[in-house]
């Protein structure tokens, strides 16, 4: 599977891909990630990406031409469709189902957005999906990204050290698992 992810901030990602389960998966070459500054794309002199909103209000939007470059570039650098999943908060929940449809694709591009919203054409012409992890509000996407990432991720062949536990986890039939201990089977009393 090939990741990419669009971020004005691309050092958060740096921990979350470098350790533990993600870093194995890119290690066995179950998966690449790309983290790319959409800034790049910017069309001025001052890399703007952001402009106050057409017609008035508070708060600042993503401007389109960064982003629809951004994703353009990345899709004539691969000759895999990708889904373009847009972190936003009236996107639709996030699930355990949906981070299995995810696992099923080849190419994943995130776009994790900042300030008061997107230029709405992002959505009608660029994005596949949008996906919200929860009713709440975070300063950007990136972290929203992370956490479907991982669930995705973890769900890949070979990634996990048993073939059967993402079959098994929680939510893969819709309910919790039971409670696990460990040894000793009496621990303080």
């Amino acid at each position: 599977m090939k990741i990419d992810v669009l971020s004005l901030f691309p050092e958060m990602f740096e921990g979350v891909f470098g350790s533990s389960i993600l870093k194995k998966a890119a290690e066995k070459q179950a998966v690449s990630y790309k983290v790319t500054n959409f800034r790049d794309y910017a069309d001025n002199k001052h890399s703007t990406v952001d402009d106050y909103p057409y017609g008035g209000g508070a708060g600042m939007v993503l401007k389109a031409q960064p982003i629809f470059d951004a994703v353009e570039a990345l899709k004539g650098q691969s000759e895999l469709t990708p889904r373009v999943v847009l972190l936003c908060p009236q996107g639709e929940r996030y699930t355990q189902k949906k981070a299995e449809e995810f696992a099923e694709e080849e190419h994943l591009i995130f776009i994790c957005g900042h300030y008061e919203g997107y230029d709405e054409r992002i959505r009608e012409h660029v994005v596949t999906d949008e996906i919200s992890i929860g009713d709440f509000v975070l300063t950007g996407g990136e972290l929203g990204a992370m956490v479907i990432i991982d669930s995705v991720v973890r769900l890949l062949p070979g990634v996990l050290g048993n073939v059967d536990s993402p079959i098994l986890d929680s939510y893969s039939s819709g309910l919790l698992e039971h409670p696990h201990y460990t040894r000793p089977a009496d621990f303080r009393g």
